[in-house]
């Protein structure tokens, strides 16, 4: 079974995969693609035999709309995180945000942060960043499809990407704000689609449980 689930925000891709377990008493679940805990949208869950086609769905593009708050950043580059860094931001508008977005089209290299799941000598990079110990990344590519604002204020900037797998949003919005003179951190995060996985056909996940429910009872 292959279930397009909405993911609730302050839920980690894991806590998604053990409530699904739990729930279908299937033995195998996994995920295609793992979604920050702030972060909300389509998180792709394969049950039983159906898990073999998880890591061709991992591999897919995905798509996300991102909500960038500019003038001070965090040490996780979201909101989990604590402020770590405050600068004055100038004044912008449609034509510089687009000029910048514009910058980051086609291949990147990028440095995975200190708070993600990435191993370094076996020991995932998260664990060492809770310590407050940060080590060397090797830096890896990624392929920006597209980019495009949808909005923006003073201090904060909407934008839509379409990108390669592996590509981290928040890298992204931090890079975002250094080409534009200024420090900043996501504030919003929503995947809309993966490979063919569109938000719009997700369910939430209290709903898929519920239907489950009902089917089995």
């Amino acid at each position: 079974m292959i279930i397009n689930i909405d993911k609730p925000v302050d839920w980690t891709s894991f806590d998604v995969v053990k409530k699904i377990r739990n729930v279908t008493k299937h033995k195998k679940v996994g995920h295609g693609g793992t979604l920050d805990p702030f972060a909300t949208g389509v998180l792709i869950i394969g049950t039983e035999k159906d898990t073999k086609q998880l890591s061709a769905i991992t591999n897919s593009d995905k798509e996300y709309i991102a909500e960038l708050k500019l003038g001070e950043t965090t040490n996780t580059l979201d909101t989990e995180g604590e402020i770590v860094e405050e600068r004055s931001v100038p004044t912008i508008d449609e034509s510089l945000v687009n000029s910048v977005l514009k910058t980051f089209l086609g291949k990147q290299k990028q440095r995975p942060p200190m708070f993600s799941a990435k191993k370094k000598n076996g020991t995932r990079l998260y664990k060492l960043a809770r310590k407050n110990i940060e080590v060397e990344r090797e830096k890896i590519d990624v392929m920006i499809n597209s980019i495009y604002i949808n909005d923006f204020s003073r201090d904060k900037i909407s934008f839509s990407v379409n990108c390669s797998k592996g590509t981290y949003i928040r890298v992204l919005g931090a890079d975002i704000a250094k080409k534009i003179g200024t420090v900043g951190y996501l504030i919003n995060l929503r995947r809309t689609k993966v490979g063919d996985f569109a938000v719009t056909e997700s369910l939430p996940l209290e709903e898929f449980i519920s239907s489950w429910k009902s089917i089995t009872a």
